[in-house]
């Protein structure tokens, strides 16, 4: 299944639902964040300092966390950013830390929505 969905974007947070009760893979198209939480001094950079990580392994790192369903595949022309992605799988988020995460992707959603 492959469908729209990132940190601050849920609304396809049933049909992951869905995947991951029926052992499915889900695969999220624009699955990096934008908006407000990749801004600098957001939660992202915060965490991206001390993973010794970038945003976008951040977020990539948040949403392998979520689900052993999801499949991220972040589109991408160079090398240099392919490397960078593939180097979120060996960022280990704390439950803390992914839970700070995940709030503030429903909090941003939820506004969004609004």
């Amino acid at each position: 299944m492959q469908n729209l969905y990132n940190l601050v974007d849920r609304s396809s947070e049933e049909v992951l639902n869905h995947c991951e009760a029926e052992a499915m893979g889900f695969i999220p198209w624009f699955p990096l964040a934008s908006g407000n939480l990749a801004k600098p001094g957001s939660i992202l950079d915060s965490m991206a300092s001390k993973y010794r990580a970038t945003r976008s392994q951040i977020a990539l790192a948040g949403l392998l966390k979520r689900s052993d369903n999801i499949i991220p595949i972040p589109g991408t022309a160079k090398v240099a950013h392919l490397e960078e992605n593939v180097g979120a799988c060996a960022i280990r988020l704390s439950d803390h830390d992914f839970d700070l995460l995940d709030q503030k992707g429903w909090q941003a959603w939820r506004r969004a929505a609004a």
